[in-house]
């Protein structure tokens, strides 16, 4: 079971997290909950292999949002570094990336187990 310990060995901050909640941390559990699951993570992976940089920058970029308002700082960090190169439309080789994020992503997700 997911614990603020927890998180907070994870690497996210959790009084940034918790505060963006009102202090609640049933809430705060219940998100975190909804963005392991987020389509946009495989729209991101697709998006990439596919070199749709359009739709890659989107779906990262909403991931950003998600992840920095509940400061999960481990995905938040390379989520923020992809995006700012999707948004120059870097024909870069992602991997690094991507594979950083759902290491940290099956990290937080076994957390919540």
């Amino acid at each position: 079971m997911i614990t603020i310990e927890a998180l907070k060995q994870f690497g996210a901050d959790t009084g940034d997290g918790l505060s963006r909640c009102m202090g609640n941390e049933a809430f705060y559990f219940k998100l975190i909950g909804k963005v392991v699951d987020d389509d946009n993570f495989a729209v991101l992976e697709r998006a990439i292999s596919e070199k749709d940089l359009d739709t890659a920058f989107e779906a990262a970029h909403s991931l950003k949002g998600v992840l920095g308002n509940l400061a999960l700082t481990p995905i938040y960090t390379p989520l923020y570094e992809i995006t700012e190169l999707l948004r120059e439309k870097r024909d870069i080789d992602y991997s690094p990336y991507l594979n950083t994020i759902s290491e940290k992503r099956k990290e937080l997700s076994g957390l919540l187990a």
